[in-house]
């Protein structure tokens, strides 16, 4: 197994269809946010990154006589249950470490309340950072999902955040090697 990238995530067809659908520039966004969050919390930004930009691949669009519902989404949503399975699937297509698999999609099934009657759930560090980094992009009525990006921006900006992780694990691991 080898350490998968965003842009390996992000190039993948069901990413591009998923992630898409549910708002690319959002998904983007949202794992800048992890990024940083990831850091102040001491959490693996790898996997936070991961987590965020995957978050709401679940997404299902609902629509009534042709537009957008946002209360009929809000009613009947379970986004985070079937892009949680969703986005698990992908990984372990692309070689991720089925652990760090599991721990992704357990922070994007724990990124929102919406389909939990009582958040009575103590959340773990990376579901937080997910949480909070995906309130930290809301608009109000859905409208972070639909923000654009091109696509050629989308891939300029997740090659940047790669090197961005890349440069932070290098970091820690320095950070925590016994000192000689």
């Amino acid at each position: 197994m080898k350490r998968v990238t965003l842009t390996e995530i992000y190039q993948h067809p069901i990413a591009q269809k998923y992630v898409k659908r549910a708002g690319l520039a959002h998904a983007i966004s949202t794992a800048y946010h992890a990024f940083q969050i990831a850091i102040d919390y001491n959490v693996n930004p790898d996997l936070a990154v991961k987590a965020a930009f995957l978050h709401d691949i679940g997404h299902y669009t609902w629509y009534r006589n042709g537009q957008w519902d946002y209360n009929l989404y809000k009613e009947n949503d379970i986004h985070a249950i079937k892009g949680a399975e969703r986005a698990h699937k992908l990984l372990i297509r692309l070689d991720e470490n089925p652990i760090s698999a599991k721990e992704i999609s357990l922070a994007i099934l724990f990124h929102t309340d919406s389909f939990l009657p009582d958040r009575g759930i103590q959340l773990e560090p990376l579901q937080q950072v997910v949480s909070l980094a995906d309130e930290k992009d809301e608009e109000p009525d859905g409208a972070h999902h639909y923000r654009t990006i091109s696509d050629e921006k989308a891939a300029y900006m997740i090659k940047i955040l790669d090197e961005k992780v890349i440069a932070q694990l290098k970091k820690e691991a320095k950070e925590n090697q016994p000192a000689s």
